[in-house]
């Protein structure tokens, strides 16, 4: 198995990743055109999200959007791959932040700040940037794979210019252990609670959806206030990062209204360009359990 994952590896994934972009894009051409024509990977998945977060929607325009969200999620793949290898020119080239000063004012405060985003657009390129535009020192929160072997290769790569990565099971160690450290950590808060009792319930896309509640929970604990990133696609290749205030005060905001307005916010911005959401993700597998 080990070797299996080293050949794939460095006979695979690095010479992929060294082609030129305009190379890579030819890549992503084809696996759009086997992908959506051919195999039709997770199609059933994709239609079947896109016509329940949007009922008001034809037909006609359910396909558009599952054809456009193709086109991005190949393009997706080659760029995470392109990542392995990227240079840091080339990531000032391709990603940048807006308005950092909206963290930075925090880092003057003397305060960390949590980060809340989702899987909209490419967050890969995002984790391997955001170090070199902000302030704090960036970590980002993840799963671990099961796959050790590319675990490590995972980390490697999104911390080649900075970020570190933590798993998600030390998040209170993390934070208990760098109090007086200033960082900037970043939660995805968009997938599918492990565990849906202890979700926090709304609605969101049309449907009753469980929310992962863990960075209001730590947000309210150590008082670290919350800015929501909103990725924007510039073109093909090109993405920036936009910031907005969510939580100066967490502890002195009401039960649910931070996880309420990064949820709403992500909702947003799905629906202006719903083909940059991940809808390969069973975001709605869970269902809402009686008496919650």
């Amino acid at each position: 198995m080990i070797v299996l994952n080293v050949l794939l590896y460095y006979l695979v994934i690095i010479p992929v990743s060294l082609l030129p972009f305009p190379v890579i894009y030819g890549i992503s051409n084809i696996l759009y055109f086997i992908f959506y024509y051919v195999t039709g990977y997770r199609k059933k998945v994709v239609l079947k999200n896109i016509r329940n977060s949007f009922p008001e929607k034809s037909e006609k325009e359910v396909q558009e959007i599952c054809q456009k969200f193709y086109k991005h999620f190949c393009d997706l793949v080659v760029e995470s791959i392109k990542t392995f290898t990227i240079s840091e020119k080339q990531v000032r080239k391709r990603f940048t932040v807006i308005n950092p000063e909206v963290s930075d004012k925090y880092f003057m405060q003397n305060r960390s700040v949590l980060f809340a985003g989702g899987h909209y657009n490419n967050w890969e390129l995002l984790a391997v940037g955001i170090d070199q535009y902000i302030k704090h020192k960036a970590v980002g929160i993840y799963t671990p794979l099961s796959n050790k072997y590319f675990d490590i290769k995972m980390q490697n790569t999104r911390g080649r210019f900075g970020l570190v990565m933590l798993s998600s099971k030390a998040v209170k160690r993390f934070l208990d252990a760098n109090k007086n450290n200033l960082s900037g950590i970043i939660f995805g808060f968009d997938q599918s609670p492990s565990n849906p009792k202890s979700a926090y319930w709304m609605k969101f896309l049309n449907q009753d959806t469980g929310v992962q509640f863990g960075i209001e929970k730590f947000a309210k604990e150590y008082n670290y206030p919350v800015v929501y990133g909103t990725i924007n696609k510039v073109k093909r290749g090109h993405y920036s990062l936009y910031l907005v205030d969510v939580a100066d005060q967490p502890q002195e905001t009401p039960y649910g209204y931070i996880i309420e307005k990064i949820t709403h916010l992500l909702e947003k911005d799905i629906i202006k360009e719903p083909e940059y959401w991940l809808w390969t993700h069973k975001r709605w597998k869970h269902k809402k359990p009686e008496g919650v």
